[in-house]
């Protein structure tokens, strides 16, 4: 009777081990999902922020064409973006456009005195310290998520229930790992 009852209750800890396993396992998973969807959310923001931009910068900067065109493109692409990798690869290419047409717009007094387009860069400005803050937060939740997987007994509960591992960090483009050039005239 004694070894009924001790059986029952490892029985009971070792369930209820699991179930704290798995909830834990759903709450990093959840987090993880989360965090790229805050990405998102910024994502968003910017490529709606962009098309005031372009037309705040338009009327100074007539026979800049190939700049708009590439802004627009950028942007294009990180809307039909579908992947975590997609977005990736087309945030990269949308920040290079921008990066080029800010440095373009350094070429036109009259603009960077506009009061107009001032706002839509530190709107902007904010939108990517938002971002940037969304991409490590993402990354550190798929590490977190990562990390509960591979721990042991998390891995065999994992495994067992079919929790895969995820490789979709959100990495800097080649753009961004170049050193900035800083030119004193």
């Amino acid at each position: 009777m004694v070894w009924e009852w001790v059986a029952v209750g490892i029985v009971v800890v070792i369930a209820v081990i699991l179930v704290l396993i798995y909830n834990g396992l759903i709450g990093l998973r959840n987090r993880m999902q989360n965090a790229w969807a805050q990405i998102d959310v910024q994502l968003k923001r910017r490529a709606d922020l962009i098309p005031n931009l372009v037309e705040a910068v338009k009327g100074y900067m007539k026979h800049e064409k190939g700049v708009f065109e590439n802004v627009t493109k950028a942007r294009s692409a990180m809307l039909s973006a579908g992947s975590v990798k997609e977005k990736a690869q087309a945030d990269n290419m949308l920040t290079g456009a921008l990066k080029t047409l800010f440095a373009v717009a350094e070429n036109y007094p009259a603009l960077r005195a506009s009061e107009n387009f001032n706002m839509l860069q530190e709107e902007l400005s904010g939108t990517e310290s938002k971002i940037a803050y969304a991409r490590q937060f993402y990354n550190d939740s798929i590490m977190a998520y990562n990390m509960g997987l591979q721990t042991f007994p998390n891995n065999i509960v994992a495994g067992a229930l079919g929790f895969r591992q995820t490789s979709d960090y959100f990495e800097a483009g080649a753009a961004e790992r170049a050193p900035v050039k800083v030119k004193f005239e």
